[in-house]
């Protein structure tokens, strides 16, 4: 699970948080794996591949 949260959206600066997740069978909230700041266009990118690899939108997790 992966969730894309803007940190800095500038005019000509864009960054994103990614913050990656995994869904326990006995937990309603995701466990946190990782955060990472991605640049737009890299964060652009990332969807793209996992769009691709069947990954689709779900409602916010946490």
């Amino acid at each position: 699970m992966l969730r894309f949260r803007p940190t800095r959206w500038e005019r000509t600066y864009q960054r994103l948080e990614i913050t990656t997740g995994e869904l326990l069978p006995d937990q309603e909230i995701p466990l946190l794996k990782s955060r990472r700041e991605l640049s737009r266009a890299e964060a652009l990118k990332l969807w793209s591949e996992k769009r691709k690899a069947g990954w689709s939108l779900c409602s916010p997790q946490w």
